[in-house]
C-alpha cells in the first residue's frame, strides 16, 4: 500500500536533528518582513522603510525615531545639536530600576533624553527645531526634555528664527514627580516669548500626543500640523467616558477628529511633511528674517 500513495507526497525538506531548534530558527531571514500594528499587514521590511514606516496597504503611520524624523525634514548635513550634556537624574530618589532604564534607553536610542533640539534648514531656511523620542521613556517630559525645548524656543526668539517642535509622548514623567509637571508652565512661558517677538512657532503632532505635552506647548503652535491618525489628547479614552458616563463619538482623539472641530489646522500624510512643512515656515517666516532683530 505504501507505494500506492507515493506519487501524492510532498518532499520536505530534511531537518538536520544534530542542531537546535532555537539554531535553526536562528538562521531564518526573520528581519525581512514587518507587520503593521495597525492592519496586521506584512511588508517587506525595505519597502517599509523606504516609505518612511507607513503601511502600503492601511496608511498607517508608524512611529518615528529622533533621528528619523531629523532625515526626513532637515536639508541634508544642515542639523547642528543644542544643549548637549544634560541628564536626568533621580529627584524623588525612587528605588528600583529607574536609573538603569534611563542608560538602557540612552544606549538603545543614541539620545540623552527624550528629546533632540538644536538648529536645520528646511529648503535654506534656518528653523530651531525639537524632535521627541517615544522610544526613549514613552517619550515622557521630565526636566531635561522641559529644558531643552525651553532653551530652544528662547534661543530662537533670540535669533529670530521660526521654531518648530516635533510631539511623540505619553506626558509628563512620573518619576520626577512635580518637577515635571513645572515643565508645562516653562514651555508655555517660553512659547508667550517667541508670541511676544513675532516670531513664528509651529507644532508637529504625532502619534501620540497626549497628557501635559498636549495640554501645553503641543497646543500652543501658530499652526498646528499633525500626522493622520494621530491620537492626541489629555486623558485617555476609557477615563473620560467613564467620567462622563457617555460614549464617545467614533474617531475622537485622533488628528481628522481635531481638524475637523477646529483644534488642528492641518492633517499632512508623512510623504508630503517635508514640503508643506516648508511652505509654511516659508511664508510665515520671511517677514520675520527679514527684520531686524
Amino acid at each position: 500500500m505504501a507505494g500506492l500513495f507515493d506519487k501524492f507526497r510532498v518532499n520536505r525538506p530534511k531537518v538536520d536533528q544534530s542542531r537546535s531548534d532555537e539554531t535553526q530558527r536562528a538562521e531564518l531571514p526573520s528581519d525581512l518582513w514587518i507587520k503593521c500594528s495597525d492592519c496586521g499587514n506584512a511588508m517587506y521590511r525595505k519597502v517599509f522603510l523606504d516609505n518612511s514606516k507607513v503601511c502600503d496597504k492601511c496608511g498607517f503611520h508608524h512611529k518615528l525615531t529622533a533621528h528619523e524624523r531629523l532625515e526626513l525634514l532637515a536639508d541634508p548635513g544642515s542639523f547642528e545639536e543644542w544643549d548637549k550634556g544634560l541628564f536626568s537624574g533621580n529627584p524623588l530618589g525612587i528605588e528600583g530600576e529607574y536609573l538603569e532604564k534611563l542608560v538602557s534607553d540612552r544606549k538603545k536610542t543614541g539620545l540623552e533624553d527624550a528629546v533632540l533640539s538644536g538648529k536645520i534648514e528646511l529648503t535654506g531656511i534656518p528653523v530651531g527645531i525639537a524632535i521627541m523620542d517615544f522610544h526613549f521613556r514613552g517619550g515622557s517630559m521630565g526636566s531635561v526634555v522641559g529644558e531643552k525645548i525651553t532653551r530652544m524656543l528662547e534661543r530662537s526668539g533670540d535669533l529670530r528664527f521660526p521654531a518648530l517642535v516635533v510631539t511623540s509622548s505619553g506626558g509628563a514623567r512620573m518619576q520626577e514627580g512635580m518637577l515635571s509637571l513645572m515643565q508645562m508652565v516653562r514651555t508655555s512661558a517660553a512659547v508667550r516669548r517667541l508670541n511676544d517677538l513675532s516670531v513664528p512657532y509651529f507644532c508637529l503632532l504625532t502619534d501620540p500626543t497626549t497628557a501635559g505635552v498636549a495640554a501645553s506647548f503641543a497646543a500652543l503652535g501658530d499652526v498646528i500640523v499633525a500626522e493622520p491618525r494621530a491620537i492626541i489628547g489629555f486623558s485617555g479614552a476609557r477615563v473620560i467616558e467613564q467620567t462622563i458616563r457617555q460614549k464617545l463619538p467614533p474617531g475622537f482623539q485622533t488628528s481628522e477628529f481635531y481638524q475637523k472641530h477646529g483644534f488642528i489646522d492641518m492633517v499632512v500624510p508623512r510623504s508630503e511633511l517635508r514640503a508643506t512643512m516648508a511652505r509654511l515656515i516659508g511664508m510665515f517666516a520671511q517677514p520675520v528674517l527679514e527684520s531686524p532683530a
